[in-house]
């Protein structure tokens, strides 16, 4: 089955090698922005293709230039412009019909999704980079919930992400003191799963994308799913998706070509069936 066509983006690159897909903001020029740009979009026209695809994976996201994501466009801020402009119930209503879709979007994704952080990820770009399911972090990378800094909240859902992914004690210090993590304190306190040097950013994650992207794809999309039903579900119910899902695996090609390749010592073929 060959793979969809890539999406027409504006302000992001998309590419695709085997079973990796590769999105790179390209909006340098304002530090990777999501507001004022076309890249809310382009994410959420990224999202909805890898997610129809099967030939897709993982995907993994990345800044072009000097940094992964600089959030919410100052700019706009101080001019009430774009997706600011207007009084209370305008600004709610501008807020979900457009960057509140990427979590839910990034929340809702079937593949894994992995960030590669190569400069400063602050606001909505630390949001962004903690929806995903992996982060390796360039020693350049600098982290900060910075919101209250600005006089505004984590409009995003970002605090949601945060306290899920470090507990409610550090994602309260990180949100209350809006103050910016380096790579190496990052790493510490699991915000980054590696950091590398710069040069080493992209082949590191690229690297860790196509050994999962190696695994059988359907089994890949239903562990991902478990995952995510793990922080919703009580113990009973999740036990009973997982003996669905397991059924689901059990029956499919590639579980038997996984035993049988496993049985005479050679590399598994697997056809995302």
């Amino acid at each position: 089955m060959e793979a969809a066509p890539l999406p027409r983006l504006t302000d992001a690159e998309l590419m695709l090698d085997g079973r990796v897909a590769l999105l790179r903001l390209n909006r340098d020029d304002v530090r990777n922005a999501l507001t004022g740009t076309a890249l809310i979009e382009d994410i959420l026209a990224t999202l909805a293709w890898a997610e129809r695809n099967p030939e897709v994976s993982v995907l993994v996201l990345t800044g072009e230039g000097s940094a992964f994501c600089s959030g919410g466009n100052l700019r706009e801020m101080e001019e009430r412009r774009g997706i600011f402009a207007g009084d209370v119930h305008e600004i709610q209503d501008r807020y979900r019909r457009s960057i509140q879709r990427i979590p839910l979007a990034m929340q809702r994704c079937e593949i894994p999704l992995i960030a590669a952080v190569n400069g400063p990820a602050v606001g909505a770009g630390m949001d962004l980079a903690c929806m995903c399911d992996l982060r390796i972090g360039s020693e350049k990378a600098v982290l900060g919930e910075t919101f209250l800094n600005l006089g505004i909240v984590p409009g995003d859902g970002g605090a949601w992400f945060l306290r899920r992914l470090l507990g409610p004690q550090r994602a309260a210090e990180l949100c209350l003191t809006g103050r910016l993590v380096k790579a190496d304190e990052a790493l510490r306190l699991g915000l980054l799963l590696e950091v590398v040097p710069p040069h080493e950013l992209l082949p590191r994650s690229l690297e860790l994308a196509r050994s999962i992207a190696a695994q059988p794809p359907r089994a890949l999309r239903l562990t991902k799913r478990l995952l995510q039903a793990a922080g919703r579900l009580e113990l009973p119910e999740y036990l009973e998706l997982c003996a669905c899902f397991q059924g689901i695996a059990h029956r499919s090609p590639d579980h038997a070509e996984a035993l049988a390749a496993f049985r005479e010592k050679r590399p598994p073929v697997f056809s995302g069936l």
